[in-house]
């Protein structure tokens, strides 16, 4: 029994430390890329900024049709079930909480983790295994510095401009499509938005994306890096960024809403 319980609190001891160590390689990882960022050295500006921009269109311009529709169903959705209780609760400022403070947030980082993260990842590991990240070294360049700032400010970027336009189509398309096919009373909606809209709301908003976009980043940056020479670790790595973006998301929000409305 005594020789159970000590390989069972064995495991947890090294699964703890393998967990902490592997947190502990994603913040030197995130401080390296932002130093990179922060120093940007003026040769192969042009080609890193290009790498920005292809980034934000595959981000943030293609995923325009998976997030405009989630965003109307959304929103037409919850001023439906609030204005059935909006007796009860302020339908303004409900809506705000749940759009605008989580489901914004949320919803625009899981499309940017099912469509850039993992596709980031694949293109990484990719790079690994058919040896294009020693062809970079050897041409005496430093891949992180290429393949990791761009992709931070795009993705980056990205999610902000989707957070805005998942709000928009979400407020002001749910209200449309409510009052053109259905005859829920909705009174004066507008101006219960205007006036429950804070400058805390927004800042929330843009505190989450910017934290979401370098978690997403850095996770899959990381998992893209560490595959070897095979080909069948680009699965597996991809599969654990996606699920490490997902888990840090979630904490991610949680803590950013505790540090603001608590």
């Amino acid at each position: 029994m005594s020789l159970s319980l000590g390989r069972f609190f064995g495991k947890v001891g090294r699964e703890t430390i393998r967990r902490v160590n592997h947190l502990l390689d994603l913040c030197a990882f995130a401080y390296r890329i932002v130093g990179l960022l922060v120093r940007r050295p003026p040769a192969g500006r042009r080609y890193l900024n290009r790498i920005i921009v292809e980034q934000i269109y595959f981000t943030a311009v293609q995923a325009l049709y998976v997030v405009v529709p989630v965003a109307l169903i959304i929103g037409t959705m919850v001023i439906i079930q609030l204005a059935q209780v909006s007796s009860e609760y302020d339908l303004g400022k409900v809506t705000v909480i749940l759009v605008v403070r989580e489901f914004g947030p949320l919803i625009t980082a899981l499309v940017v983790i099912l469509r850039s993260a993992t596709a980031v990842t694949i293109e990484t590991g990719y790079m690994k295994v058919l040896n294009e990240m020693e062809s970079i070294e050897m041409a005496g360049i430093d891949p992180v510095h290429i393949i990791c700032p761009p992709r931070l400010i795009g993705i980056t970027s990205a999610i902000l401009c989707l957070f805005v336009v998942f709000d928009l189509a979400a407020i002001l398309g749910g209200y449309a499509v409510v009052w053109l096919m259905t005859d829920v009373p909705l009174g004066d909606f507008m101006d219960q938005i205007a006036k429950a809209m804070t400058e805390a709301d927004l800042v929330v908003g843009i505190a989450k994306g910017i934290f979401f976009g370098i978690a997403i980043t850095v996770a899959t940056m990381y998992r893209g890096f560490s595959v070897q020479r095979s080909v069948t670790d680009i699965p597996v790595a991809t599969s654990r960024a996606a699920v490490d973006c997902l888990f840090y998301c979630l904490v991610i929000n949680i803590f950013v809403s505790a540090v603001f409305y608590m």
